[in-house]
């Protein structure tokens, strides 16, 4: 029998998470199977993945309805439901944890998606989650906006693991890592240990390419100069992105200023690449996995997507391939144009406007659950 493409990643220096939680997954031993059979080393959430989970399902409607007799508001209840399935799936994953000696084994809960763009707010609710998980194999999710470059910073600085999310732009990149290295210096500058820190920082890919490739196929049709630019661009824009992403993760961590922080036991805030599920039917199921398997990197998977590799994938290290090619069209966008930080912002824009619209959807679902509409709730 032909060894499990996605065990294979694992010697590659690749860690495979999943982007997927819920309540159902964990009772049926359904992710204690793909943390034993397929090496899934982590799990990752956030506000669209908990409304698809909770209003999707039945797995949650007893402990609604008792948090709801308990006088629990809808945000209370989104509250206790979801630190408990991190703290359960947290337990699943801390074995790992512990044998990894804090590298890997890692679940990700994501801030109040309305909290993007107030540094404060987010600091203070990291906190609050942080404790309540009171795991040490748990990641709070920072959107990598523009103010959650300070919120980043302020919590790495007090001791907290962060997952930065919706991370999209190459500069915003390197920014996220300053404030990831800054946090360090500020945390060993109070004389506490580094060594248990974790960061990420979550690239996310596919929605490059959705956004990009419908200007790119209408200047293929339109031909011209342009149209043989964007022939050469159709599909590339986030695998290249991520190349480049890479290269700088390697320049950002090879530093001498790194190295004084890594002598006293801290660790390099590892790429994850997210948003990995093909939209595009005429792309492989695959493409934003094959092309980026690298070491010391983390690709989250949805279900559908790592079935579809371990059905047929074929692991080889290829990250650091095809980096000058990935310069290069990055640099041929104004050609067709494009502007990738415009194209990027508006990616960040939209995606804290998308998980803020899915946190205002699920505390409607709640609000309509018969204990809740009926009073039981305040």
């Amino acid at each position: 029998m032909n060894k499990n493409p996605l065990l294979k990643l694992e010697s590659l220096g690749q860690s495979i998470w999943i982007d997927f939680i819920r309540r159902g997954m964990i009772s049926s031993g359904q992710l204690q199977r793909l943390i034993e059979e397929d090496g899934v080393r982590g799990v990752t959430s956030n506000p669209s993945i908990f409304e698809k989970a909770i209003a999707g399902s039945h797995d949650y409607d007893r402990a609604i309805e008792e948090l709801a007799l308990q006088g629990r508001g809808p945000e209370e209840i989104y509250d206790a439901l979801t630190v408990k399935d991190v703290q359960m799936t947290a337990d699943l994953l801390r074995p790992h944890y512990d044998r990894l000696q804090g590298r890997d084994g890692f679940v990700s809960l994501e801030v109040s998606p309305l909290l993007a763009h107030d540094a404060e707010r987010t600091v203070e609710e990291a906190r609050r989650l942080w404790q309540a998980i009171d795991r040490p194999n748990a990641f709070i999710k920072v959107p990598a906006t523009r103010e959650g470059l300070e919120a980043i910073r302020r919590l790495i600085g007090e001791g907290i693991n962060v997952n930065v999310t919706l991370l999209f732009g190459l500069p915003r990149y390197r920014e996220v890592a300053e404030a990831y290295l800054a946090g360090l210096e500020l945390l060993a500058a109070k004389g506490k240990p580094l060594e248990r820190i974790a960061s990420v920082a979550s690239f996310f890919l596919s929605r490059i390419d959705v956004l990009a490739d419908p200007t790119l196929e209408g200047k293929i049709r339109a031909g011209g100069p342009e149209g043989k630019i964007a022939s050469a661009l159709l599909g590339r824009l986030a695998i290249a992105s991520a190349k480049v992403a890479y290269r700088m993760y390697q320049s950002i961590f090879g530093t001498e200023r790194f190295r004084r922080l890594a002598a006293l036991g801290a660790r390099p805030q590892r790429l994850l690449w997210a948003s990995t599920s093909t939209k595009n039917p005429a792309y492989s199921d695959v493409k934003y996995i094959e092309p980026l398997i690298g070491p010391d990197t983390i690709n989250t998977l949805p279900l559908e997507t790592l079935e579809a590799y371990r059905d047929h994938g074929r692991p080889a290290n290829r990250l650091a391939e095809g980096v000058e090619e990935a310069l290069d069209a990055l640099e041929r966008l104004p050609g067709v144009g494009l502007s990738l930080s415009q194209l990027t912002q508006r990616l960040e824009d939209e995606g804290v406007a998308k998980f803020a619209e899915a946190f205002g959807k699920l505390m409607q679902t709640l609000r309509a659950r018969p204990a809740l509409a009926a009073g039981g709730a305040r």
